[in-house]
C-alpha cells in the first residue's frame, strides 16, 4: 500500500512537472521569439523563418539602438525620468492615501476628498488645458513636465488606502499610546507594514514611466530632450530620418521593421525584466499576518 502510494506520488509529481514546464514555455515562447527576431538579418524576419532561434545571426538591431549616442542620452533620461517619477509618485501617494484610510470621526471631510479624487478618474481637463496649464508654469522641455501630471495615480491611492485599512487598528493604537503622532505612525508602523502594496504600485508606477512616450512627445520641444520611448517611436516606428546620420544609413539598410520593432520591445521590457524578480517575493509575502498579539 505504501508503495502504491510512492509511485502513484511520483507519477504526480512528474506529471505536474512536465505540465508547469509547458506552461512555463508558452509563456516564455513570445518574449524568446522576440528576442530571436531582433538577433535575425532582416530578410530572415521579413521571410518570417525566425522562430525560436536567430536566423543569420546580426546585432545591427542593438547597434542601432545603443551605438549612438542619441540613443543613450534618451536611455539616460528615461533612466532619471524612473527614479524621480516613482519617488515623487509614491510619496504623494503614501501622503494621500494615509488620511483616506481614517473613518470619518478621525478626518470628517474624507468622503469628500475621496470623491474629488474618484471624479479625476471619470472626468479630465482635456489636452489642450492641461498642455496650457505646463506651459504656463514654465515646465515645457524640463523632467518636471514627465513627472509631476502623473505624480497621484488614484488607482494606487485606492490601492494603498485599502491596505491600509486592512491593518489592525491595535497597531496605530499602540503606536498613539506610545506618544507617536500621525506622521511617525505613517513612516514607522504603516509604510514599513506596507511593503507588498508599495512594492506593487511601485511596480505600476515604475513600468507607467518607462513606456510613456506621448507626454515626452507633447511637452518636449526639443529631441535631445526626448525620452527612450518617445525617441525610439519617432526613430524606428515611423521611420523619421531626420535623425539619422548619413553614416548609419547602411545599417539601417540591414535592418527590417521587424527586426527593429523587436529590438524596441526587448530594449523596453528589458529594465522591467530586471526589476520584477526582486519585487516578486513582495508579492506573494504576508508580512502582516501574526504581527498582533492578543
Amino acid at each position: 500500500m505504501h508503495n502504491n502510494r510512492s509511485w502513484s506520488r511520483k507519477l504526480f509529481m512528474i506529471c505536474n512537472f512536465i505540465f508547469l514546464a509547458f506552461i512555463s514555455f508558452l509563456c516564455l515562447m513570445p518574449i524568446i521569439h522576440i528576442l530571436a527576431i531582433s538577433f535575425s538579418s532582416g530578410q530572415a524576419a521579413a521571410a518570417g523563418k525566425v522562430l525560436l532561434w536567430p536566423v543569420e545571426f546580426t546585432t545591427a538591431a542593438y547597434q542601432n539602438v545603443f551605438g549612438k549616442p542619441e540613443y543613450l542620452r534618451a536611455f539616460w533620461i528615461s533612466i532619471q525620468r524612473v527614479i524621480i517619477g516613482t519617488t515623487i509618485s509614491m510619496t504623494l501617494t503614501i501622503i494621500t492615501a494615509y488620511p483616506l484610510s481614517k473613518d470619518s470621526r478621525q478626518f470628517r471631510l474624507r468622503t469628500f476628498y475621496a470623491w474629488v479624487f474618484v471624479f479625476t478618474i471619470l472626468f479630465s481637463g482635456g489636452l489642450i488645458p492641461t498642455y496650457t496649464t505646463i506651459k504656463s508654469l514654465g515646465m515645457i522641455d524640463t523632467m518636471w513636465a514627465l513627472v509631476l501630471p502623473g505624480g497621484v495615480a488614484v488607482f494606487n491611492v485606492i490601492l494603498l488606502l485599502n491596505f491600509y485599512r486592512s491593518l489592525p487598528k491595535e497597531l496605530e493604537e499602540s503606536s498613539r499610546i506610545d506618544g507617536a503622532g500621525h506622521f511617525k505612525t505613517l513612516w514607522k508602523i504603516y509604510a514599513p507594514l506596507s511593503l507588498p502594496a508599495l512594492a506593487t504600485t511601485g511596480l505600476f508606477t515604475m513600468v507607467g514611466h518607462w513606456n510613456s512616450w506621448f507626454d515626452g512627445m507633447l511637452y518636449m520641444n526639443h529631441t535631445e530632450n526626448y525620452p527612450l520611448q518617445t525617441f525610439l517611436q519617432t526613430v524606428i516606428v515611423k521611420l523619421d530620418f531626420r535623425f539619422i546620420k548619413a553614416e548609419n544609413v547602411e545599417l539601417m539598410l540591414k535592418l527590417s521593421d521587424r527586426t527593429s520593432r523587436a529590438a524596441q520591445i526587448f530594449v523596453a521590457a528589458f529594465p522591467i525584466l530586471i526589476v520584477y524578480p526582486f519585487l516578486q517575493r513582495f508579492f506573494i509575502k504576508g508580512i502582516v499576518m501574526g504581527s498582533v498579539k492578543e
